[in-house]
């Protein structure tokens, strides 16, 4: 496919695993679609939100959507690293040892209630985010592409929770939250699952092998010198705010602009515009910003400092 072509298959493809989540997971598109574009990015995704609005149903309806592998994993205090990875198994008929795959092996990985296991597990998962593969007993296992791990955690439940570490967040490319929905929205869902859901008879509208094509279509979205300028503006005056204590990472550079590459392409532009990087700054940068005591005791919120800085930090004219 040339340029033009290749794009026009990218945006069709994305706006049928959109449309096609979206037939689950009722009046959400923004946060449907910012998943998949996550998914297309190669990143992963932190959902916080409380329970029953369909975090899980979410990452279960795009993996049957692109006809991909799913593991859930269930995380608890007594959940140990060797769950999630894999072990090796003394195997008496051959006499050597075999690798048991843990639940980390399939395309999209659920970790449920993330933060209720132990700072050790959760640890398990880091080579795993960042590197896209598992090393046991000195033996590196490549986790095969797609690959995305989608976790959840609930903010009201904080008793027996680890909170996760800023090591662990910075490997998130973004933090969504799904939210109640409306009454209309509300008397969809009742329609959709109120007696066989709808998500039982949802089919694939690509293959899996199908989103590395368009992960390769949105590397290709040309970058500006004068946009490239704008996102490193954007992310040192986070570092530099007063009322920041922690600003965004190096790894939120990548993370922002392989995001709004991915959103350029799905809009059928080969070039990035400003607008995509302000479309997913929050996103993407909000969870890595730790705010300074003071900021906190007053009531700051982390929203309202990058929208400050967002309309503060000059936006080039320059896009090709």
């Amino acid at each position: 496919m040339d340029g033009t072509e290749g794009l026009d298959w990218y945006r069709d493809s994305f706006d049928a695993i959109v449309d096609n989540v979206g037939s689950v997971i009722k009046g959400k598109r923004e946060v449907v679609e910012m998943a998949v574009l996550c998914l297309v990015a190669e990143g992963h995704v932190l959902i916080e939100d409380v329970p029953g609005v369909g975090k899980t149903l979410l990452a279960k309806s795009i993996a049957r959507s692109i006809e991909a592998s799913f593991q859930r994993i269930q995380f608890t205090p007594d959940l140990l690293p060797s769950d999630v990875t894999g072990v090796s198994v003394y195997d008496r008929q051959t006499s050597s040892f075999i690798f048991r795959h843990g639940a980390i092996f399939a395309n999209i990985v659920v970790g449920d209630e993330i933060n209720r296991a132990s700072p050790k597990t959760q640890a398990a998962l880091l080579e795993a985010m960042e590197e896209r593969q598992v090393t046991v007993d000195g033996t590196t296992h490549p986790l095969l592409p797609p690959f995305m791990v989608v976790a959840t955690q609930n903010p009201l439940e904080h008793e027996g929770t680890y909170p996760l570490p800023e090591a662990q967040l910075d490997r998130f490319m973004a933090r969504l939250v799904i939210g109640y929905p409306d009454r209309g929205t509300t008397l969809d869902i009742l329609d959709a699952h109120g007696s066989v859901s709808s998500f039982d008879t949802l089919s694939p509208v690509i293959h899996a092998d199908e989103v590395l094509q368009m992960t390769s279509i949105a590397r290709t979205v040309h970058v500006a010198d004068a946009v490239r300028g704008y996102l490193a503006d954007v992310v040192e005056a986070t570092r530099s705010h007063a009322e920041l204590l922690l600003g965004a990472s190096p790894r939120s550079a990548l993370y922002l602009l392989r995001l709004s590459r991915a959103r350029a392409a799905s809009k059928g532009r080969d070039y990035l515009s400003p607008d995509d990087l302000k479309a997913v700054a929050e996103p993407v940068l909000a969870h890595r910003m730790i705010l300074r005591p003071e900021a906190q005791m007053r009531g700051v919120a982390i929203g309202e400092i990058l929208d400050s800085i967002l309309a503060r930090v000059p936006v080039p004219g320059t896009l090709r």
